[in-house]
């Protein structure tokens, strides 16, 4: 039996996740000799092909934006008081930053295949991102070490997610044709993603198995991640579903930018609380991979 792209695809994502778990060794070493720069070059080349595809005067600001910022910080103070009293003040910091990370650079690829709005996408991409940068140092300050600031998040951000938008707009400006043929391959950025995959999965494997932390509490951070991730994608889609794009809701509120969520926590919250994020890693493409596979059925 003949398989389509679209079979191909929802077969692939698990699969890189497994490779990348199983070669998490030489991985993390790969990834220790480009400086961690390897996984975000990946990503900004795949965001690039999709914003060449955007008209800068289709952006607009909605609705769906505000609520889905609200959902990010309120729900991020809201989760940590619901869950630090119970599991104590490490997985508190590790649900609270599950939700407080903000979108993922990778979402716009995945809302593109799954059929949602990119414009709509992108324009939040950038919106949350930015929007992040200036409130999570406040909230960072309340419940981690207080040393997180805007400079700090702008800078991890700005090289993988901003300077592929004014790259790309530049290119439109300046060389249409160029443009319209990078746009017309965004399909490749699918196979970048899956690189990108296999590279992010052998550093988290090699991140879990190296952390000495309680097991009960790797296990509630893990525990945690998943009810969360499942969580906002369905909150993601209902809103979403009420506003008028299901997908974009979806990908936008739960497809979050762990990478960032990472580096937030090991540098302003209880290290062993970067566990949740880890997971949260592993979830969310599961869930990607199963909503490939919905739409291929469909």
């Amino acid at each position: 039996m003949k398989l389509s792209k679209q079979d191909i695809k929802s077969i692939v994502m698990p699969l890189a996740m497994v490779i990348g778990a199983v070669l998490c060794r030489p991985l993390a070493t790969v990834e220790s000799a480009t400086h961690n720069m390897l996984t975000p070059l990946l990503i900004a080349a795949m965001l690039f092909i999709t914003f060449c595809r955007i008209e800068l005067r289709e952006m607009r600001l909605s609705i769906i934006h505000l609520w889905m910022l609200l959902i990010q910080f309120v729900g991020s103070i809201a989760v940590y008081y619901a869950v630090m009293p119970l599991l104590g003040e490490t997985v508190g910091q590790g649900a609270m930053i599950c939700v407080l990370a903000p979108i993922a650079m990778a979402a716009v690829v995945i809302g593109g295949m799954l059929g949602a709005n990119v414009t709509t996408m992108v324009t939040y991409s950038l919106l949350c991102n930015l929007v992040t940068a200036v409130v999570a140092p406040f909230i960072l300050h309340a419940f981690g070490n207080g040393t997180c600031t805007f400079m700090g998040i702008i800078g991890r951000v700005a090289p993988t997610l901003i300077a592929p938008f004014v790259v790309a707009q530049m290119l439109r400006y300046l060389w249409r044709k160029a443009a319209d043929w990078v746009a017309a391959r965004s399909s490749f950025s699918f196979y970048l993603w899956l690189v990108s995959l296999v590279l992010v999965m052998g550093r988290t494997t090699a991140f879990i198995i190296d952390t000495e932390a309680d097991i009960i509490i790797e296990i509630e951070l893990a525990a945690i991640a998943l009810v969360l991730c499942l969580i906002q994608f369905k909150v993601g889609h209902s809103l979403g579903r009420a506003l008028g794009d299901v997908v974009a809701g979806g990908q936008s509120v739960g497809q979050k930018n762990t990478i960032l969520a990472i580096w937030l926590t090991l540098n302003f919250l209880d290290p062993i609380a970067s566990i949740a994020p880890t997971a949260y890693i592993v979830w969310q493409n599961f869930v990607n991979s199963y909503q490939l596979y919905r739409l291929r059925r469909k």
